[in-house]
Order: C-alpha cells, then sequence, then structure tokens
C-alpha cells in the first residue's frame, strides 16, 4: 500500500502512534492537530484519505467535513471519543466513509481505512460499462453518477451501493447482501448504516426523497433498484 494518509488530530499520542504503527507497515501519513493547519496540507493534495477527529480545539470534525465535501471526495474516516450512535448517524449522513469510536485498536484502523482504499480505487466493484436508468447515469469507470447531465453529490461507499443495487435491478437485496457485495464494508457495521447511506442517495437521485420511485424499500427485506420507477413498494 503506498497510499498517503492525512491525520487531523489533537491528540498528539495518538497520532504519533499512528504514524509510527502505518509507517511499519508501508502507508505514508502525516499528521496536523489542528483546523486550519490539516485543511491547508489537505490542499496541497496528494492525500488519499482522510483520518478525521471529531473534537478538535479550533474546529468541530462535522463542521471540517463538510467543508471537505465542499471540495473534494477523498475518503474519511472520522474518529471520535464519542460513540453514540447518534454521532456516528450524523457523520455518515454528512460525508463520512466510515466512523470509527475511541479508544480503538489500530489493526482495526488499518483495515477500515484498507476497505475505503479498496472502494474509491474500485477493486471491489469490476466496470461494466454505463448503467442507464431514465435520466440517471451509473459511470463505474469513472465512478460518478448523473441525472439529467448533473454530478450527483455521492461518497465513494454511497456510489458502490448505488451501484450494486443498480446491477441488480428489479431483485430484491437484504442489507446485508449489499454489505456483502460491497466488498470491504465496515468491519463493525451498525445496523442503521446501510439505511443512513440510502437516504443520502436517494436525496441525490430522487424527486422525492420521502416517496422514493427508484430505491425501493422492501419492509423486512431491504431495498430494490425499480428498473421503472414505479413507486415505494412495501412489504
Amino acid at each position: 500500500m503506498a497510499e498517503k494518509i492525512l491525520i487531523i488530530d489533537d491528540d498528539l499520542r495518538l497520532t504519533a502512534m499512528l504514524l509510527e504503527y502505518l509507517a511499519a507497515r508501508g502507508v505514508g501519513a502525516e499528521a496536523r492537530s489542528d483546523v486550519s493547519t490539516g485543511l491547508a496540507a489537505l490542499r496541497t493534495g496528494g492525500h488519499d484519505a482522510l483520518i478525521l477527529d471529531v473534537m478538535l480545539p479550533d474546529g468541530d470534525g462535522f463542521d471540517v467535513l463538510r467543508r471537505v465535501r465542499a471540495e473534494s471526495r477523498i475518503p474519511v474516516i472520522m474518529l471520535t471519543a464519542r460513540g453514540e450512535p447518534a454521532d456516528r448517524i450524523v457523520g455518515l449522513e454528512i460525508g463520512a466513509d466510515d466512523y470509527l469510536p475511541k479508544p480503538f485498536d489500530p489493526r482495526e484502523l488499518l483495515a477500515r481505512l484498507r476497505a475505503v482504499l479498496r472502494r474509491r480505487t474500485g477493486e471491489s466493484l469490476r466496470p461494466r460499462g454505463v448503467l442507464r436508468f431514465g435520466d440517471i447515469e451509473i459511470d463505474p469507470e469513472s465512478r460518478v453518477v448523473r441525472r439529467d447531465g448533473e454530478a450527483c453529490d455521492l461518497t465513494g461507499y454511497q456510489f458502490d451501493i448505488l451501484h450494486v443495487l443498480a446491477r441488480n435491478a428489479g431483485r430484491a437485496l437484504s442489507r446485508d447482501a449489499i454489505m456483502e457485495s460491497v466488498k470491504g464494508s465496515s468491519i463493525e457495521a451498525f445496523d442503521r448504516s446501510i439505511d443512513v447511506h440510502v437516504s443520502r442517495i436517494r436525496a441525490a437521485v430522487e424527486d422525492d426523497p420521502k416517496h422514493p420511485r427508484r430505491i425501493l424499500t422492501l419492509r423486512g427485506v431491504g431495498y430494490m433498484f425499480s428498473r421503472g420507477g414505479e413507486g415505494e413498494r412495501r412489504r
């Protein structure tokens, strides 16, 4: 793994440990301890993933994530000492690719890091040509989703989920099946993770996300991508 990682976290002991651990495993990384220097480093380019703490001395990690997402689709793993599900859901909703509560085993962080990087490079989803459904175009080669010709704002993980659903259009997929298809999914995915991502995907591709016609909820089953957009179907 020759990728370069940026860590933004004010816990100097933790970042020193992570830098040593990652370097020993062939992962290049650098660390910043505050928002201003972290964003400045990120804007220099060349980073393949961002590890971002929620609680920083000069800002909130969620706000930082919003600013990052306004400019970049870089994979982001958020770290926090606050392990409440609500915090994790907020992070996913605003564009985090994964979420890891402190304290954590560095081996788990590395596993999650490799997972988001695999999703980014598309090793888990081999391109099979552009998929078109009405005004929606899913291009696995460029990993871009367009609606009426405009690119949709999706994270790499959300793209992979949509691609899995679209490749299986007309078939019901359970949440477990979706996560199994998206190789390298979170080591300890919590129950609502897929639901949160689907909500974000619907916001990008549906006319009315509250009454979806393309990505259907099948109660007690999971989700289905509708070929014809016939409206939400429930069981």
